[in-house]
C-alpha cells in the first residue's frame, strides 16, 4: 500500500535564535544539514518513489541530503512554500511579545489575522488542500510512494486538513526540523 510522508526541513539560523522565516530564504545551517544526515540514516528503511519540496533552500537542500544515493526524483513546488508572515518575517521570539501581530498566529490561531504581505490561515489550507488533491493524493492512488519536504506551517495544515484537527489546535501537530511523519 503506497503511503505519503512529511518532512520538516533541517534546523537553519534562524530556527535557532527564534527567528520568523516564513518565506524569507534562509539557507540550512550545520546542525541542519547534519539532522538531514541523521535522518537519512534513521529512515534508511522506508521506500519512496517520489519526492516534492519547497522551492525555498532550507527545504529542497533537506530533501537532497535525506535522498542522497536513492535515485529518488525531487521536484519544487511552489504550494509548498511556508505560510507567509509579511511584515513580521524576521522578527524574533514573538512568543513572548503578547503586542507582536504573530502572537495570535502562534497562541490564539483562531482570532489570527494576516499583517501586511502575510497569508490568512484560509489561504494556507486552500493552498495545501490543492496540493494535496491535485499532485500528493494522486501519486499515492497510483501506487507512488511520495515524500513531502516543506515547513512547520504548511505541513501542519496538511496534517490538520487530512486529520479533521479544529483551527485552535492547529500547532499541535507541529513537526521538529527533519521529523519524519506519515500523512496518508
Amino acid at each position: 500500500m503506497a503511503m505519503i510522508y512529511l518532512m520538516r526541513h533541517g534546523q537553519t539560523d534562524w530556527n535557532a535564535c527564534y527567528k520568523i522565516q516564513g518565506r524569507t530564504d534562509v539557507p540550512l545551517n550545520a546542525a541542519g544539514r547534519q539532522m538531514a544526515r541523521e535522518a537519512r540514516e534513521k529512515y534508511a528503511a522506508l521506500h519512496f518513489d517520489i519526492c516534492y519540496a519547497s522551492p525555498l533552500c532550507r527545504a529542497l537542500e533537506t530533501a537532497e541530503i535525506f535522498l542522497e544515493g536513492r535515485g529518488v526524483p525531487i521536484y519544487t513546488d511552489a504550494r509548498l512554500k511556508e505560510m507567509s508572515f509579511g511584515i513580521c518575517e524576521g522578527s524574533e521570539h514573538v512568543f513572548e511579545h503578547p503586542e507582536s501581530p504573530l502572537y495570535p498566529l502562534f497562541k490564539d490561531p483562531v482570532h489570527y489575522r494576516a499583517v501586511e504581505g502575510a497569508e490568512s490561515f484560509d489561504d494556507l489550507f486552500a493552498r495545501a488542500g490543492d496540493f494535496l488533491d491535485h499532485v500528493a493524493i494522486p501519486a499515492m492512488q497510483e501506487g507512488k510512494d511520495v515524500l513531502i519536504v516543506a515547513h512547520g506551517a504548511v505541513n501542519t495544515a496538511m496534517i490538520c486538513r487530512t486529520e479533521g484537527t479544529e483551527l485552535a489546535r492547529f500547532w499541535d501537530n507541529l513537526c521538529g526540523n527533519c521529523e519524519l511523519r506519515r500523512l496518508l
